[in-house]
């Protein structure tokens, strides 16, 4: 993710802020910009951007309750920005929890729909695809008639990515995390698992890809429920580090493309924000683990060059939360085989940005 200065006194501002803290301006992120905008309020009460009088802007209809951030153009019909209108069931609003949640989940959501802006890769809504488009489901819990929690199901099926709105609650969340033995689970982690089902649906199915995907990643045609139940009831195999980025990829072909997207998804974003804050890494004595991002990750030549500079910053971190006596900012390995499936998938993205 970018840092951002604001147009009107040239202030730090990052993706989610609303005011700049010099100057006190509105900020707000301008989708057909791809950037954070200072804005000034006209008489009538429209916006304009400060670095640019003549572009018309209003705020997302979410941004009344203080959910979103993001503009939307003056000529655009739609009351949502480019990722709120993707949403059909959202948290109940009128309740402090419910609210909570519902900003959190857009953030996460906001900071997933940015990676889409910056590829372009496909995001057709259901008004344009009313068959398989783009939209998301915040799917609360239920109680059984014992009075147990049911906890709703986080997946996709055509187009239709449904996340449950309890993990937005760190609590929740970690216990989940924990119980499922795995070593990292997010907000943002999810949103990027499932869009990476959707992604497959669009360039790799749609688009007549499945031989290169078979050979990258194994035949889908393997009973999808089987596999799930076998890798639930018996765990991953025991050499899974070996081919697949985490133990839950192992269980189908369709969960390793969807890891393997999420993975690269969190390389070249993180590695963005390394180059916007000027980040070197330079152990003394190591100079094999040397590495600064002199490159726009978003536009990397290849997979390996991402990695090359992504395992030195990686192993850093590590190190840094575990100063702080914190788990590993990345507890994953980047095998050979690992790399090539991310090859893959960078050569995927290239070619279904629109």
């Amino acid at each position: 993710m970018r840092l951002y200065d604001c147009d009107h006194c040239g202030q730090p501002v990052h993706f989610d802020n609303r005011f700049c803290v010099s100057c006190g301006h509105r900020l707000a992120f301008v989708p057909e910009r791809l950037a954070m905008h200072a804005l000034r309020e006209d008489e009538d009460g429209t916006w304009h951007l400060v670095a640019a009088p003549a572009y018309k802007v209003r705020f997302c209809a979410n941004a009344a309750m203080d959910i979103c951030n993001w503009t939307v153009a003056e000529e655009d019909p739609h009351a949502y920005c480019s990722s709120c209108r993707h949403n059909r069931l959202v948290p109940d609003t009128s309740t402090e929890a419910g609210l909570t949640q519902w900003r959190r989940i857009g953030q996460a959501q906001r900071h997933l729909f940015y990676s889409l802006l910056r590829w372009n890769l496909p995001r057709a809504d259901r008004e344009e695809d009313p068959q398989g488009g783009l939209v998301f489901d915040f799917l609360v819990d239920e109680i059984g008639a014992d009075g147990a929690v049911i906890p709703a199901r986080t997946g996709h099926e055509n187009g239709v990515i449904a996340i449950r709105a309890a993990e937005a609650d760190d609590l929740t969340r970690e216990e989940v995390r924990v119980s499922m033995k795995e070593p990292y689970r997010t907000l943002l982690g999810h949103f990027r698992h499932e869009i990476g089902h959707y992604i497959w649906n669009r360039l790799v199915l749609d688009a007549d890809r499945l031989e290169p995907f078979r050979l990258a990643f194994g035949d889908e045609r393997e009973d999808y429920g089987a596999a799930l139940r076998r890798h639930y009831e018996n765990g991953p195999p025991a050499n899974w580090q070996e081919n697949c980025i985490s133990a839950y990829a192992s269980a189908h072909p369709w969960e390793d493309f969807a890891e393997c997207f999420a993975h690269y998804v969190h390389i070249v974003d993180t590695l963005e924000t390394a180059r916007s804050y000027g980040m070197a890494i330079e152990p003394r004595g190591h100079e094999d683990l040397a590495a600064v991002v002199v490159f726009n990750p978003y536009a990397a030549r290849d997979a390996e060059q991402l990695v090359a500079a992504w395992i030195p910053f990686s192993l850093a971190l590590n190190g840094i939360h575990r100063s702080m006596g914190v788990p590993d900012f990345y507890p994953f390995i980047l095998t050979p085989t690992v790399v090539a499936k991310l090859e893959f998938i960078h050569a995927l993205i290239r070619a279904g940005s629109r």
